[in-house]
């Protein structure tokens, strides 16, 4: 895949009709994460994948507020006029914030294991530095099945938390999520929202899916089992169709008269 730099932005995109769909990584997430997803669309849907600068911008500037500044900086820039976001943890965050300060772009949301409501990613003390043993087990729990957690994503993690400026950009993200907790904004989405859970999740559990449902008032909640905290690597064949299911209604205006509820994936 071929990764563009362009100014200030780093990203893929591909070719593809119709309204573009951004997806938006999580704080140890990367293209890869979304492999799967790219390759079911490719010539169905234009894919956009901007790699979120965690680690560039200055740290006393870091915050999820200056992420999504970054988003609208590059949706501006590419000349997008309608977007779909799709985000995984804290992607999810950041795709709520920009569809909350930018309505009028968002032609749908989707939502999985999000942060925004609550989030537990490492427990209450940073991971340890060093041990490698101990990031391996802490990657693997993000997933249902520990055999989804490659040694290129635990190497990556693990290099990530002992590069010291990295660590301590991880930890000012995961501050700036908590101070900015949505749950008294969320009612003001109005955006068709797809949210589909891990109902193994251990990261955002399946409660915090469920309110996000009933805090979103156009939304629709899938609940896949046997699956965690990265259903669109875990599950991508149903994360796939579902997403493709989601647009199709979006696009053709049934959704709100077809929305399923809750449902659950075996």
């Amino acid at each position: 895949m071929e990764i563009k730099k362009e100014g200030e932005f780093t990203y893929f995109e591909s070719d593809g009709p119709g309204v573009p769909i951004v997806l938006l990584h999580g704080l140890m997430g990367a293209l890869s994460n979304f492999e799967e997803l790219i390759k079911y669309f490719e010539g169905k849907n234009k894919i956009v994948l901007p790699i979120l600068p965690f680690f560039e911008i200055p740290l006393r500037k870091l915050s999820v507020s200056a992420l999504v500044e970054h988003i609208a900086k590059f949706v501006e820039y590419k000349g997008y006029e309608k977007v779909y976001v799709l985000g995984n943890s804290l992607g999810g965050h950041i795709a709520q914030m920009y569809t909350l300060q930018f309505p009028g772009k968002v032609q749908g949301m989707i939502l999985t294991g999000s942060s925004g409501l609550f989030e537990s990613a490492m427990g209450s003390t940073f991971p340890k530095r060093g041990d490698y043993e101990y990031i391996k087990k802490k990657t693997q729990d993000v997933f249902y099945n520990p055999d989804v957690a490659s040694k290129e994503l635990i190497d990556n993690v693990y290099a990530i938390v002992n590069d010291l400026r990295k660590a301590m950009c991880v930890v000012a993200l995961a501050k700036s999520a908590i101070r900015h907790n949505l749950e008294d904004q969320l009612h003001k989405i109005t955006a068709n929202t797809l949210i589909i859970w891990g109902i193994q999740d251990h990261v955002t559990p399946l409660w915090v899916g469920e309110k996000f449902h009933e805090c979103l008032i156009n939304s629709e909640l899938i609940k896949i089992n046997f699956t965690g905290h990265a259903p669109m690597m875990e599950r991508p064949k149903d994360f796939n169709d579902v997403v493709e299911d989601f647009i199709k209604r979006v696009e053709d205006g049934t959704f709100l008269t077809t929305k399923k509820g809750s449902i659950t994936i075996d």
